[in-house]
């Protein structure tokens, strides 16, 4: 598609590249992350968002315009308002979207049409292969990926009120999020009044993230999304299969025991893939002659060496959930959830790659809003 045919955004104006060249230094953040990604590559793809890709009727801003505002969202963990005031008192921020210093950055409500386009021609382009394209620059770029994956589950609270729902189901209501649902989030120790431990189920209503972490890169190499009550280990092929699309040499995968079933051993096993998925005591305590089998996986250096990077998937979790947001759902609905998902596992990745090839931190602090 003809580059005239998006928004003028005037970066190439005195007011453009002469200001920024002065005032971005040449170490931000955002300067190293638009010389490491070709960006252009993204506006092909997402152009297939676009009915007739924009050809027709009033030109659009570039898409990735309107991508890397979402990302400056999720990387401060701002809402859309306050990104677009953000953005719009920030040099680095417009120097990142490719904007005029005198030019305001796209509505917030620019950006709601956006994910709804996302989402209503989802088709034509999954959200998740943007991601794809950030591990495969990470690749290009010679970031090194070991060869054990972790794949893991967290959740997020569905932005709804349990008490006031249950209270709309008894008038005959619908639910505030039909697709959201309850689920097991572990259990907990606690001791009675009479000293004596018990132990109960955590529970949460809303969604599951699913991903497959390079244990050697801290790269999130593949993700997908679920309601509350799914199962986890039923998502481990599909994503073990993604990062081998991706290019990503799999030769380890460790899970927790929610993922020990046999039929996941057997098919890793099948792709000529070792398991370090933790056995439950039962496969090994038992007395039986198949507990042998169990055994010597157990004993392998791999099933070692898989578990003992488990933590990283954790500490993954937590820098989500602690600085972009991914602790609540910010909107309402799986589809949602999902671009919320990708995005933030995208500005995760974006993050990790930057120091990885040029040593340049991000500074997670948000900027003040009242």
């Amino acid at each position: 598609m003809a580059e005239e045919r998006f928004i003028e955004t005037g970066k190439s104006s005195f007011y453009g590249e002469y200001l920024y060249d002065q005032g971005v230094p040449k170490d931000h953040f955002f300067r190293k992350l638009n010389e490491l990604m070709d960006w252009r590559k993204y506006t092909q793809k997402m152009m297939r968002w676009y009915k007739g890709r924009a050809e027709y009727g009033r030109p659009p801003f570039d898409p990735v315009v309107l991508l890397k505002m979402l990302l400056v969202a999720y990387l401060y963990n701002l809402s859309e308002r306050q990104t677009e005031q953000y953005i719009n008192d920030s040099m680095s921020a417009k120097y990142f979207l490719g904007l005029g210093m005198d030019q305001p950055a796209p509505d917030h409500s620019t950006l709601t049409r956006f994910k709804e386009r996302i989402i209503l021609r989802r088709r034509e382009l999954k959200l998740e292969a943007l991601l794809t394209e950030i591990v495969q620059t990470a690749l290009a770029n010679g970031v090194k990926f070991g060869s054990i994956q972790v794949v893991d589950s967290t959740h997020s609270t569905a932005d709804v009120d349990t008490w006031k729902d249950a209270e709309r189901k008894s008038q005959g209501k619908g639910c505030r999020d039909p697709h959201a649902s309850w689920g097991s989030k572990g259990k907990k120790r606690f001791k009675d009044a009479h000293g004596e431990t018990h132990e109960q189920h955590k529970y949460f209503y809303g969604y599951k993230t699913h991903v497959s972490l390079n244990a050697e890169s801290g790269l999130v190499t593949s993700v997908t999304v679920s309601s509350g009550r799914a199962y986890d280990g039923s998502y481990l092929p599909d994503l073990v299969k993604a990062d081998i699309c991706t290019g990503v040499m799999v030769g380890v995968v460790a899970a927790d025991r929610g993922y020990d079933d046999s039929a996941h051993h057997y098919w890793l096993e099948q792709q000529g893939i070792r398991s370090a998925i933790c056995l439950k005591r039962n496969r090994t305590e038992k007395k039986d002659a198949n507990k042998e089998v169990w055994l010597k996986l157990k004993e392998s250096a791999s099933y070692r060496q898989g578990l003992a990077q488990r933590y990283k998937v954790e500490q993954k979790f937590g820098e989500a959930k602690r600085y972009h947001g991914l602790r609540r759902c910010r909107y309402l609905g799986l589809n949602k959830y999902r671009i919320q998902v990708v995005l933030t596992v995208m500005a995760l990745n974006l993050k990790r790659m930057v120091k990885l090839v040029d040593g340049v931190g991000f500074r997670s602090a948000s900027p003040g809003f009242a």
